[in-house]
């Protein structure tokens, strides 16, 4: 499994403020995973710079998992869901209504989240917050469903698992019974 951490943070990027998210996703990324993070960087809150490292850490680096930290408030410059919509290809709404849905049990202030996931090719794209805590709050809400989402993205086991339609079905066991 190829993983990034992509922290999106003017004052991280010029060496203002320390990032600290990104860090404490790589450790609870390697601790569930027992893998590696491939590639971390940070990036200021720049539409351009966002899509360019989305787009690149997808279509260049083949990664299977963006993790992006930073960037889904309501202060002007959080553009992170803006650039990673432009970059997806399809949306995956039922991460970030998880992680939510979860984070609403916390604090009200989950309901200013703009968080977005998507699937760009082979990769999933999951936006996260800023904080630290926040940011590994809302990871640990996903954790358990992204070793399954990552096996279908990559044609694993699941991916071509044949599910009846009922109606389908009636209209074979009518044609086999001569009706």
């Amino acid at each position: 499994m190829r993983i990034g951490i992509l922290t999106i943070s003017d004052r991280a990027s010029q060496g203002v403020y320390e990032d600290q998210s990104g860090p404490a996703l790589r450790e609870m990324i390697e601790k569930q995973f027992s893998e590696d993070v491939d590639l971390t960087y940070i990036v200021p809150d720049d539409f351009s710079e966002i899509k360019r490292a989305l787009m690149k850490w997808s279509d260049d680096a083949h990664l299977d998992l963006i993790l992006t930290t930073g960037g889904t408030g309501f202060a002007p410059r959080d553009v992170t869901p803006e650039a990673t919509r432009a970059v997806i290809e399809r949306d995956a709404p039922g991460l970030v209504q998880a992680m939510v849905a979860a984070s609403l049990q916390k604090t009200p202030h989950a309901m200013l989240s703009r968080m977005a996931a998507g699937i760009r090719g082979r990769t999933l794209i999951v936006n996260l917050p800023g904080s630290p805590k926040a940011a590994c709050e809302n990871l640990a809400v996903i954790l358990p469903a992204l070793p399954h989402a990552l096996e279908l993205l990559r044609g694993k086991p699941g991916e071509h698992q044949w599910y009846e339609n009922p109606i389908d079905e009636e209209i074979r066991k009518r044609d086999m019974a001569g009706e």
